[in-house]
């Protein structure tokens, strides 16, 4: 697992290649600070570190992080919500407070975003690597995305045992 810091005086920005699928959304967001052609790829101080923020945020995985430094939380504002978007032919992306947890009750991952196979080909499952590309997923057979439902309060939530 590769794990990177890119740092100035304001911000880190942190990278983990086991979890990017890339998606190029960084790429496209600040072309300024991500490069692939570059060594290193990530410049953080090449705009403002709220434009990296901003940046970091589109990046539907994870795999980027920020956080501002002397601050442990990170930099990125949080929706009120968590949110899952179902990605046609793709995976399930879920913005919003995050644990990945094992059936013993270990939490494995908490993070703001988070990208897991749904084609079930994953070689990083739960996470996405992007497989689906590779196979030929398709969801079109799939119902129609079901009308939200209220978020259960935190007290009346199952255990992961209780689930399956």
């Amino acid at each position: 697992m590769t794990r990177r810091t890119y740092a100035t005086d304001e911000i880190e920005v942190g990278w983990d290649a086991s979890l990017c699928i890339h998606t190029a959304r960084c790429l496209k967001a600040a072309p300024e600070v991500f490069d692939v052609n570059r060594r290193p790829w990530i410049v953080p101080d090449a705009v403002s570190a709220d434009e990296v923020i901003a940046a970091v945020a589109t990046c539907p995985t994870g795999a980027l992080t920020v956080r501002r430094v002397g601050q442990a939380d990170p930099a990125e504002a949080l929706p009120d919500q968590p949110s899952v978007m179902l990605v046609p032919n793709g995976p399930l992306m879920i913005r919003g407070e995050v644990e990945i947890v094992q059936p013993d009750g270990t939490v494995v991952r908490r993070s703001s975003r988070v990208t897991l196979c749904r084609c079930g080909a994953s070689e990083n499952k739960p996470y996405c690597d992007a497989t689906h590309r590779r196979i030929g997923f398709s969801t079109a057979d799939e119902a129609p995305e079901p009308e939200p439902l209220p978020r259960v309060p935190e007290d009346e939530r199952q255990s992961p045992a209780d689930c399956g």
